[in-house]
């Protein structure tokens, strides 16, 4: 399995929120960590477990979770290669928004840190977050914030430029695709979540509130592989 994580998220995180879905699957998690170049690092890393096993569940959280389906929509239009592992499925938590959609909240929030960033500085900025967030949050951000110090405003500004897979290009995702959308995250809108799940071919979705997730990412990780146990 590989984990992709979400905006301003690392493999720590991924770690935790996949790591135990992964180990009761009897697999290994390779969880990626944001490069500089923070889409096509993930998707190398993607290709070179793609190059690598037989077959591939890829699990991403919000940004990570379109990254996963644009690299598997991807993967089924090229021409087929017997050297190449195909994916098995897709895990998806969170999913943040669909297309190129310039309304979507979590869009939205990463510009307004990255310009935080540039204009008060990382330690301000961490401190502005911790004063508005629940303390679960708080603490999960500043970490990985502090992590990336000066590559952080760049991740942010990267993963607000992306476009997501609009739902007539899910329409033709032939990958089964599970998701876990939060019934209460303003981030991560429930309609996002069930519209993918309604074009997608074959899916389904299960919705958690905020409060479990949120102190328990490995929930995310374990509902998500559950969903994905039934589609099969």
């Amino acid at each position: 399995m590989v984990g992709l994580p979400g905006t301003g998220s690392d493999a720590d995180y991924v770690q935790r929120a996949f790591g135990p879905a992964a180990t009761r699957l009897g697999l290994e998690l390779i969880a990626s960590q944001p490069a500089d170049d923070l889409v096509a690092g993930h998707l190398a890393v993607l290709d070179e477990a793609a190059r690598n096993h037989r077959s591939i569940l890829v699990g991403g959280v919000s940004i990570g979770a379109a990254l996963a389906v644009r690299w598997a929509l991807t993967r089924e239009l090229s021409a087929p290669d017997p050297t190449v592992g195909r994916c098995a499925g897709i895990l998806a938590a969170l999913p943040p928004w669909s297309g190129d959609d310039r309304h979507a909240p979590a869009r939205a929030s990463a510009t307004a840190t990255a310009d935080s960033i540039r204009d008060l500085g990382l330690e301000a900025t961490i401190s502005a977050m911790r004063a508005s967030s629940p303390a679960w949050l708080a603490d999960e951000l500043a970490r990985s914030w502090a992590f990336f110090g000066d590559r952080l405003e760049s991740q942010l500004r990267q993963a607000a430029a992306f476009v997501s897979p609009r739902t007539d290009e899910i329409a033709r995702l032939r990958t089964p695709l599970a998701i876990t959308a939060s019934l209460d995250d303003p981030i991560h809108p429930l309609l996002v979540a069930r519209a993918w799940c309604e074009a997608a071919p074959r899916a389904a979705v299960t919705e958690l509130p905020l409060a479990e997730w949120g102190t328990d990412p490995a929930l995310l990780g374990d509902t998500t592989a559950r969903t994905w146990t039934a589609l099969l």
